[in-house]
């Protein structure tokens, strides 16, 4: 079993949770309040900006301009395709993609960004991989297993959502994994240890992400507004 498989033969009681939740088990039944769609469009806008910037960092760690290109093709997918699904959750909340860009992180997203952000600043590639790995693969079977219950007829409200990620296989999952597993052939047993613990914590992240949008999950204190006073 090599290491990306072992990786997710750990996490997969979270993984299993993930699939149970009520906002995922909405897009299956292709029920969810307008608030809850907006919630997780506004905050996965910004978490994907996020992404991209950590894919930035990846690049200046990177050996070859293979692996670069491999970071670049994700930021042009981004930036050009991952659009799609938040235009499928915008058209059913009645909304335009561009009124949900911008706005402040709720907490769960903030954690989640900042966790990837410490991990690509201060750790190698390899740990950098393990730490964005669970995102795409979380939604990846997310996606197959709502194409395998469902079997949405593009009737259904999120069948765009459930088509553009349950279709994703031999995409970025398979690539980040095979990655993975090479750069822990030679790594010493700290840094295995370290990209295990990066992994896991970010199935638990991708857990709570679904939580705080299903939640509406904001700050516990208004925030106060923001001086312009202040010199």
């Amino acid at each position: 079993m090599g290491f990306s498989q072992e990786l997710r033969r750990q996490a997969d009681g979270i993984y299993q949770a993930i699939f149970d939740h009520p906002f995922v088990r909405g897009i299956a039944s292709g029920q969810l309040q307008k608030e809850q769609l907006i919630h997780y469009v506004k905050q996965d806008y910004e978490y994907l900006n996020a992404y991209m910037r950590i894919y930035g960092i990846a690049i200046s760690k990177c050996r070859t301009r293979e692996e670069i290109a491999g970071f670049n093709q994700q930021i042009e997918f981004i930036l050009n395709s991952e659009i799609h699904p938040h235009h499928n959750f915008c058209r059913v909340a009645g909304v335009d993609f561009e009124e949900l860009q911008g706005y402040p992180l709720a907490p769960s997203a903030h954690h989640y960004i900042r966790h990837m952000l410490t991990v690509a600043h201060e750790g190698s590639l390899g740990e950098i991989y393990a730490v964005l790995l669970p995102c795409p693969w979380t939604y990846l079977e997310i996606g197959q297993k709502l194409l395998e219950e469902v079997k949405p007829t593009p009737e259904h409200p999120f069948y765009e959502w459930i088509q553009f990620y349950g279709q994703r296989a031999g995409g970025v999952t398979e690539k980040f994994a095979q990655a993975l597993d090479q750069w822990a052939e030679t790594a010493h047993q700290a840094e295995r240890q370290r990209m295990a613990e990066h992994f896991i914590q970010s199935c638990q992240l991708e857990y709570l992400f679904w939580d705080m949008a299903y939640r509406l999950e904001d700050w516990p204190v208004a925030e106060p507004k923001m001086s312009h006073s202040f010199h």
